[in-house]
């Protein structure tokens, strides 16, 4: 087993000063199923203040008996930085009252590895797993211990070696005992069932069927965590129907249950409530931003049907959908950047495009609404709301067709920054000041400069940025916007009737 080597001296140091440590919870669960650990957590009968006599450079700064133990150095390519490795160090502890359903009201500390073991969550991660070389004897616990690779000696006092190998999901002890402690557990066993592809156990399943409620207690940003670590799993389809099967979906996001039920138009085959997780199921985009784009693209389309000539109609759920995706996100405390990209995609989903009637200029304006680094996500939205539909083709030709046009055009000027004169030039040149003006010719030269690149000259520019300055402020802003309202018709020109689906 690969166990890094300043995990196994922090538990023979512990050991050496006469105390039994055991790694202990995930670390044990991914070590048997042949995974590398994200997190290694240490539990000892020492109390925090002989932990800190051990190891004076910890951190103690809670009440759950968690010394924070620095080790060697850790280094995060990414990021290019190199940070102190820190273990958590916890003494053995029970739990008592949950009266919040989320914090217990009373931490007790223990002698018994037992009492630790038996206040986890699921059976998996309540197993610990004896490493150092100078170990003491293990504690009787029913010599319910096994060896394992001929040198660790595994505590399993809850069958947790036999759910792993049937791939399932149980509570320690009674389920309801245990979400009752903690109610975010529910969440979590869906989480951990889609990570690791495990089945969640009958018994403890009915328990999360019958306190679903009990979610509402919970932070939304944990809540938020949960639900990014389940759409970022290969099994998010199964995690959110697994979700609503299991009522916990409408208390997390209750706009998403809205759809149920609710019949599309002559185009669709499903209810907006089947199409939209069939969408996320497709979604061919491992970024779970994207995924969770794919799975509220159509939000708003219960609140914005309308029927015309029998048939029904969504006009702008496109719009209403990224502000009540904007206004979930804010309310489950998503950083500014995940839901402006979250959004961003729901806003341009209905984006137009038939080859022939769509010009280089229309995707110029398209690329610049979405951004360069939106448009590979986009097209998988596309593909994601194509097969939710029950469309057998991913990508037709016209979508092909449009991807290569982004190639295209993707250099040409859709940004004031790649005009050939900027705002310093324009001062210079006409002998203004700063000020509004100067903003509103960069706006009329840039939609002009969209519709045929070739203008982007700088001796062309420099002759227009006179004749607007001719113009009043009022009349240059307001051609701008004229510019800018004429091609949004245009390119919207078919939009709101939602023909491209078949």
């Amino acid at each position: 087993m690969d166990i890094p080597h300043y995990i196994q001296e922090i538990t023979e140091k512990l050991e050496k000063a006469g105390f039994q440590a055991y790694i202990v919870g995930g670390c044990v669960r991914d070590l048997l199923m042949g995974r590398k650990p994200g997190d290694w957590d240490i539990t000892t009968e020492a109390r925090p203040e002989e932990i800190l006599k051990v190891f004076p450079n910890g951190k103690y700064e809670n009440k759950f008996g968690t010394v924070l133990v620095p080790t060697g150095q850790k280094t995060d390519n990414r990021k290019q930085t190199t940070e102190k490795e820190i273990v958590e160090v916890t003494t053995y502890r029970s739990e008592q009252s949950y009266s919040d359903r989320r914090h217990p009201d009373q931490i007790k500390f223990e002698d018994s590895l037992e009492k630790d073991l038996e206040r986890r969550d699921f059976t998996i991660n309540a197993m610990a797993m004896e490493i150092a070389d100078c170990r003491l004897p293990i504690a009787d616990l029913n010599r319910k211990s096994e060896i394992v690779n001929r040198k660790y000696e595994l505590v399993d006092l809850f069958g947790g070696r036999k759910d792993l190998e049937k791939k399932i999901i149980r509570a320690v002890g009674e389920p309801e005992d245990r979400f009752k402690e903690d109610a975010l557990r529910m969440m979590r066993a869906v989480r951990l069932s889609c990570q690791l592809n495990f089945t969640i156990e009958p018994k403890t399943e009915r328990a999360i069927k019958k306190m679903a409620g009990s979610i509402k207690f919970i932070s939304q940003e944990r809540i938020r965590d949960e639900l990014i670590k389940i759409l970022d799993s290969s099994k998010a389809y199964e995690g959110i129907m697994f979700l609503h099967e299991n009522k916990l979906l409408q208390y997390i996001l209750p706009e998403l249950e809205r759809g149920v039920g609710v019949d599309q138009n002559r185009h669709h085959i499903y209810t907006v409530f089947n199409h939209s997780v069939l969408s996320l199921k497709y979604c061919p985009n491992k970024d779970w931003r994207v995924k969770f784009a794919a799975l509220l693209h159509d939000i708003a389309k219960p609140q914005a049907k309308r029927f015309i000539k029998d048939d029904a109609t969504f006009y702008n759920h496109d719009i209403i959908g990224a502000k009540i995706v904007k206004k979930i996100m804010q309310r489950m405390k998503f950083s500014n950047e995940d839901t402006e990209k979250v959004t961003n995609l729901i806003r341009h989903h209905m984006f137009y495009y038939n080859v022939g009637e769509v010009s280089e200029a229309s995707v110029r304006r398209l690329i610049k609404k979405v951004g360069e680094e939106n448009l590979a996500d986009l097209i998988d939205l596309r593909v994601a709301d194509r097969l939710g539909s029950g469309v057998p083709k991913a990508k037709p030709y016209k979508l092909r067709h449009l991807e290569y046009m982004m190639k295209k055009v993707r250099k040409d000027p859709i940004s004031a920054k790649m005009l050939k004169i900027n705002g310093n030039d324009l001062m210079k040149l006409l002998k203004i000041t700063p000020g509004p003006k100067i903003g509103a010719i960069l706006d009329v030269l840039l939609s002009e400069v969209i519709e045929d690149p070739k203008l982007n000259d700088k001796k062309y520019l420099e002759k227009r940025s006179k004749e607007l300055n001719k113009m009043e402020l009022d009349e240059v802003q307001k051609k701008a916007k004229e510019k800018i309202e004429e091609k949004k018709m245009e390119d919207d020109k078919e939009l709101r009737g939602e023909f491209w689906v078949k």
